[in-house]
């Protein structure tokens, strides 16, 4: 494995992101998406994790096969709900064990079972201290270009993201769709010295129905974006919104990169054909055949 700001540090990093399977369909929908992308030679790939034993479990497996069985770099994320500090480290502690050395340190969603409780660690920035107890990890956070949902104001959301990002390695953004956003995080954040790399997280929308998700994903698409994508269908039907969506995404990845980013790390929601053309538009990889 190579550390995630090790890379950083050499220069830019394209990854992308996936979820662990809950079933064997998806778990073969999964392995043919990591097939497709390997050959895109990611810097890094990050694995989520909703908390709870199951979950864990499929996060470890998931990030454990693709370190002994592919060439791909996993980053494990680990969320604080729900968690005593005990129990965090003992999976901080695994994690080490199994040759996992990056971590995405994520406060995480307040739990779906009243019965699971709050967890003893209330913010990200106590489990990077704890994973830097453990030692041994390279570590990221999450950063949100338009403010976390439950900050009361986007002066202490920055505020916070600023300190967060003080001990930890790298960030990572949630998807958005502009890059006057991520020029006014960046702004933010060096307005307050800080100068931890950020990576912008991409997200290709690429049907009316994904679109109408966003808003309750924590960041909803723009009004002309929302025009572009209608104004698609109503001319092609979904394949000519698909086909859009790719476009407005290698537009955004063009002028980030543009902007000099650290890299770009794309939420592939664990397929690969959107991605793939995007890295092909921008010359980042190999030109391949978009079949998933």
């Amino acid at each position: 494995m190579t550390k995630i700001a090790d890379l950083l540090a050499a220069g830019q990093t394209y990854s992308f992101e996936f979820f662990p399977p809950k079933n064997d369909a998806e778990l073969a929908t999964l392995a043919r998406t990591i097939s497709e992308l390997q050959p895109l030679n990611p810097s890094f790939v990050s694995v989520t994790y909703r908390g709870g034993a199951a979950s864990r479990q499929r996060t470890f497996d998931l990030v454990s096969g693709m370190l002994h069985t592919t060439s791909l770099n996993p980053m494990a994320h680990l969320i604080c709900v729900a968690h005593s500090r005990l129990e965090l480290a003992e999976i901080l502690v695994t994690l080490r064990k199994a040759g996992v050395e990056n971590l995405m340190a994520l406060g995480g969603d307040p739990p779906a079972d009243p019965d699971a409780g709050p967890g003893e660690l209330a913010y990200a920035t106590e489990l990077v201290e704890l994973a830097r107890a453990i030692g041994g990890f390279s570590i990221g956070v999450a950063a949100h270009p338009a403010g976390h949902p439950r900050s009361p104001d986007a002066r202490s959301d920055r505020d916070f993201l600023a300190a967060k990002l003080e001990v930890a390695d790298f960030g990572i953004t949630q998807f958005f769709f502009e890059v006057s956003e991520y020029e006014g995080l960046r702004a933010d954040l060096e307005a307050r010295g800080v100068r931890t790399p950020v990576l912008p997280g991409i997200l290709p929308v690429t049907s009316l129905a994904s679109m109408g998700r966003l808003g309750t994903m924590g960041a909803p698409a723009p009004e002309w974006m929302q025009a572009r994508l209608r104004a698609a269908h109503e001319a092609g039907g979904s394949d000519a919104v698909r086909s859009e969506g790719v476009r407005l995404a290698t537009e955004l990845c063009a002028d980030l990169l543009t902007l000099g980013v650290p890299g770009l790390h794309f939420y592939t929601f664990n397929t690969s054909s959107a991605t793939r053309e995007i890295y092909a538009a921008l010359g980042l990889g190999p030109s391949l055949a978009a079949t998933g």
